[in-house]
């Protein structure tokens, strides 16, 4: 998923997005007073974003070149994260705790799915799986002539994704349930796009605001959300949260109109997305070597690891964007 325009110009303001957004990503991961605001709308935008990329035309060869940039990332990383897991991480911590089943965690890699007896080697690779599944089924539905028909057709699959927990506790493989409700944004960042490249100064100050103030107040009045666990609270303020979340950001960063680091982070979200808990994992040693083993940060030091977590993993990016940049999610068009 690369963030370029139809002139195949990068648009730097919807790279800014996603790093921020992958940055919320790992903030939240670390457990922080605002996690519960953040999971209202981090992963919808991502979804959105996606959605805004997605070719006009989709063929054989589009999606053999979407599985290369998303799947060999996927597979490769779930893979490090799990044999990681299998000879030190299990050994540790809450993983030692819940006394795990190897031959499930395994299982998890191919099924991406199934919580911590599954993917307590890495849950948020669920992620990448998920998002390609989304992108196969708009695919899908995208060779639906009749545009009402179509547009039934998506409804039908969110509606069912949305209701699909209410009535099973059965993890569907690679999200295929969460997928169907993150057709709702991908789809809007598809119809949107054009609107939010031609938008005036005037309108997108108006419409800034007016995502904030949605944003902040839906959030107040649903629950937690956690779509990997398919927990969405009020489904419709779940999908108003998500949206006016991702508008927020969105246009925040194209009405400042000047780079910053998270430019850069939005290039490499895979690697953060794969390499953040391990990066956790490197912090907390380095502290035992030093006798701290509280590792009940404050709110402050939440945010500080967060940075580190991302400083230890952009050698990784260099490394990989070098010499193998594909399991960066970057792949030559044929």
């Amino acid at each position: 998923m690369k963030s370029k325009n139809v002139g195949g110009k990068r648009l730097e303001w919807v790279d800014q997005a996603k790093g921020l957004g992958i940055f919320l990503v790992i903030y939240a991961h670390n457990i922080p007073l605002s996690e519960a605001y953040i999971y209202s709308f981090h992963m919808p935008l991502f979804f959105f974003v996606a959605g805004m990329f997605h070719p006009k035309l989709t063929s054989k060869s589009t999606i053999v070149h979407r599985a290369k940039g998303i799947l060999i990332p996927y597979f490769f990383w779930a893979t490090f994260l799990y044999v990681f897991w299998y000879f030190l991480g299990r050994h540790y911590g809450d993983s030692l705790n819940h006394d795990l089943d190897p031959l499930k965690g395994l299982v998890g890699v191919f099924y991406a799915q199934g919580d911590i007896e599954y993917m307590d080697w890495g849950i948020p690779m669920w992620f990448l799986p998920a998002i390609f599944v989304t992108f196969c089924l708009y695919s899908f539905l995208n060779l639906i002539r009749h545009k009402h028909i179509r547009l039934l057709s998506l409804v039908v699959l969110i509606v069912f994704g949305l209701a699909y927990p209410c009535f099973s506790d059965f993890k569907l493989p690679w999200s295929l349930d969460v997928a169907c409700v993150s057709l709702s944004f991908y789809a809007l960042g598809n119809f949107l796009k054009p609107h939010l490249l031609e938008m005036t100064k005037i309108r997108l100050i108006l419409f800034f605001i007016i995502s904030v103030v949605m944003s902040l107040a839906l959030a107040l009045l649903n629950s937690k959300i956690d779509m990997y666990r398919a927990q969405y609270g009020n489904e419709l303020l779940f999908l108003l949260n998500g949206t006016s979340g991702t508008l927020m950001v969105l246009l925040f960063f194209k009405l400042i109109n000047w780079n910053t680091v998270f430019s850069y982070l939005g290039k490499n979200t895979i690697l953060l997305l794969a390499l953040h808990f391990r990066a956790l994992t490197v912090i907390k040693a380095g502290l035992l070597i030093f006798g701290i083993a509280n590792f009940n940060f404050d709110e402050p030091s939440k945010f500080a690891v967060s940075c580190l977590q991302v400083i230890l993993i952009l050698p990784v990016i260099f490394v990989v964007n070098k010499y193998i940049p594909l399991l960066n999610g970057k792949v030559k068009k044929a």
